[in-house]
């Protein structure tokens, strides 16, 4: 690997990690702890992480419970929860609040499938970024002299490459997410 995909390596392997937190939120129709990544709850005088207040454990496949470390926070996550509009019905049990979770409908499913293809086309918008960016330096550099032309080439060949294995990445994480979402 020549040093101009080193460089950016990093940032192309950011991206992809990105990209799977980024899907994690996207419901599949099973209790999965990470859809409430986005729940901000108002505590304290301050918006709080849900993560930071409560332990999220999930019961079965259509259930999630929430449970505080401080009781008196209880209806503050409630009411998050609620504003966080995922589509959840909290109920309050007095220790934990209990999360069910709909079976989403074919049109429900149908799009979070876009929303999917929507992030993972952000995801393939910075990786060429990323792409352009090596490009560019490979040229500035050949052009001064730095490098040979068939080295330029054969760096543009290695960096095609690179981003090829990075977006077929990208689409294999896409399509389990798929079908995590699209079985009933």
């Amino acid at each position: 690997m020549n040093q101009y995909i080193q460089q950016h390596q990093g940032e192309l392997d950011s991206v992809l990690e990105f990209f799977k937190k980024d899907i994690s939120s996207i419901r599949t129709g099973r209790a999965n702890p990470a859809v409430l990544d986005s729940v901000l709850v108002e505590s304290y005088g301050s918006k709080v992480p849900l993560q930071q207040l409560a332990n999220i454990s999930v019961v079965d496949a259509n259930c999630m419970t929430v449970k505080p470390w401080d009781k008196n926070t209880l209806k503050d996550i409630e009411k998050g929860i609620v504003e966080a509009d995922l589509g959840f019905n909290p109920v309050n049990e007095g220790e934990q609040i209990r999360i069910s979770i709909p079976q989403p409908t074919e049109e429900d499913r149908k799009s979070r499938v876009k929303k999917l293809n929507e992030k993972l086309e952000q995801a393939h918008i910075k990786i060429r970024q990323v792409r352009d960016e090596i490009k560019k330096e490979i040229t500035t550099s050949e052009e001064s002299k730095e490098i040979s032309e068939d080295d330029k080439f054969r760096f543009f060949k290695e960096m095609e490459e690179e981003i090829k294995k990075h977006n077929d990445e990208l689409q294999k994480v896409r399509d389990e997410k798929e079908k995590e979402v699209m079985t009933i």
